[in-house]
């Protein structure tokens, strides 16, 4: 493959690029209409926590299932797929005046959803050369992100002007072009428009599924995209507008605002740790675990700040989640460099989970906590945010267990495989200066 890739690579990479900026529309978009949709349904916050719940249960229990699909079938397929399934669901979410068309709707966001992002994560490697992948893999993460600035600028106009059912119908009509667009651009790989894997049965998604999971190296990129994706996720998905406005007081302009200001902070930061990973490789959980450090340092300065927290401390606490995005690409760098290419799709899969389950769990229990102190009332005090918020320290320090305990077997299994040792960050650097190497290989050499 060419190192400078052409017109056509990123032609096709734009288009899946798109589809992946209207299924970030489409997930987020009920965050935005969040308070809206209380007063439409007339329901309490965990009530309708359980659809942004329900909806992100379906994302992460379809995201092995699609990967065996996406190995199967190709991403062209896939990605028209989800885009016209989310566009079923949001105009059918544009007529909903009731308990079970939300539901309905949601569930079916959650399935075009799951079936998008790591279809289009898919193209890069096959278009691509490999020393681009880890940037590119940063990028569309992160200006799929723009979805979600979409979310909270035009469809909140919409919202807050023609209303409803208008501005559901706008996001499903952008679900119909983006599936156009894929059908006129895509290319699975350069050599074919469409590409299809081995048929699957029952025991050969069972080796893969068992493959997949039993590298630590996959199951570390689970975790790390368990604890840093999920407190983004849970602010921009569900509890971020409620909480600046109900919790802190601001006006919708300024929480939508806030919310543009999360997304460009990981269009900046998301280049910055792919070229950090590109060049180590093997101290990517350094990267990870200052992330999670510097989410969980942003939230507790907001939580513990007497009374609610200023607009300079709010733009801090965006900032430090703005990184949480880019951090969670890392977990699908670590299933590319731990998998070979025919698993590629599983292993994506088993890390796409990670996150999705930790954002399902915390949106739950602030829902829950939140209607536990306000008896079910949307009449929120920035009191009952902070306990609500809290929960989120109990998710994290679960994955972190989990990234501390895989980083350990994933390092024991390179040097079993591949004679590679990671020293201490301290003996590497002397290294790097001139001095003998007694065994192994520099980490800051070593490429997948």
């Amino acid at each position: 493959m060419s190192l400078r890739p052409g017109a056509r690579a990123w032609a096709v990479w734009a288009a899946g690029l798109a589809a992946y900026v209207i299924a970030v529309l489409n997930r987020t978009s009920l965050g935005v209409a969040g308070l809206d949709a209380q007063h439409r349904f007339d329901v309490g916050a965990s009530a309708l926590a359980s659809f942004a719940v329900l909806q992100l249960l379906v994302y992460a229990g379809l995201q092995i299932p699609v990967g065996l699909l996406l190995d199967r079938f190709g991403s062209l397929r896939l990605v028209v797929a989800g885009a016209l399934v989310m566009a079923a669901g949001q105009t059918l979410m544009a007529f909903a005046d009731g308990i079970t068309g939300a539901v309905t709707a949601r569930v079916l966001v959650g399935a075009g959803d799951a079936m998008t992002f790591i279809s289009v994560l898919r193209l890069v490697p096959h278009w691509f050369p490999a020393r681009r992948v880890p940037v590119l893999t940063q990028l569309t993460g992160i200006v799929g992100q723009l979805g979600q600035v979409l979310s909270a600028v035009p469809l909140a106009a919409l919202l807050a002007g023609p209303g409803w059912s208008t501005a559901f119908l706008a996001a499903g009509g952008a679900g119909v072009f983006v599936a156009l667009a894929a059908l006129a651009a895509l290319h699975d790989t350069p050599e074919r428009r469409v590409v299809s894997g081995d048929p699957i049965n029952l025991r050969k998604l069972g080796t893969d599924v068992a493959h997949a999971w039993r590298h630590p190296g996959t199951r570390l990129g689970l975790w790390t995209h368990f604890t840093t994706q999920f407190t983004g996720t849970v602010f921009a998905l569900m509890w971020g507008v409620p909480f600046l406005i109900a919790g802190e007081g601001v006006s919708r302009g300024t929480a939508s605002t806030l919310l543009t200001l999360f997304v460009l902070v990981g269009m900046v930061t998301g280049p910055v740790l792919g070229t950090l990973v590109q060049r180590y490789p093997l101290r990517r959980s350094l990267l990870v675990l200052g992330i999670v450090g510097i989410n969980l340092g942003a939230w507790a300065l907001v939580i513990l700040w007497p009374g609610r927290a200023p607009l300079p401390v709010l733009i801090l606490l965006v900032v430090a989640l703005g990184s949480g995005g880019p951090g969670s690409m890392i977990g699908f760098d670590y299933a590319r460099t731990f998998n070979p290419p025919h698993r590629l799709g599983t292993a994506t899969g088993v890390v796409n989970v990670g996150g999705f389950v930790a954002s399902l769990l915390t949106i739950e229990l602030v829902g829950l906590i939140l209607d536990a102190r306000t008896g079910g009332s949307a009449d929120y005090h920035i009191a009952d945010f902070r306990a609500a918020m809290s929960v989120q320290f109990v998710i994290a320090a679960a994955g972190l267990a989990g990234i501390l305990r895989t980083r350990k077997l994933a390092r024991r299994r390179l040097e079993e495989d591949e004679g590679i040792i990671i020293r201490p960050l301290r003996v590497a650097l002397a290294e790097r200066r001139g001095l003998a190497i007694s065994r192994g290989v520099k980490a800051e050499s070593w490429r997948d």
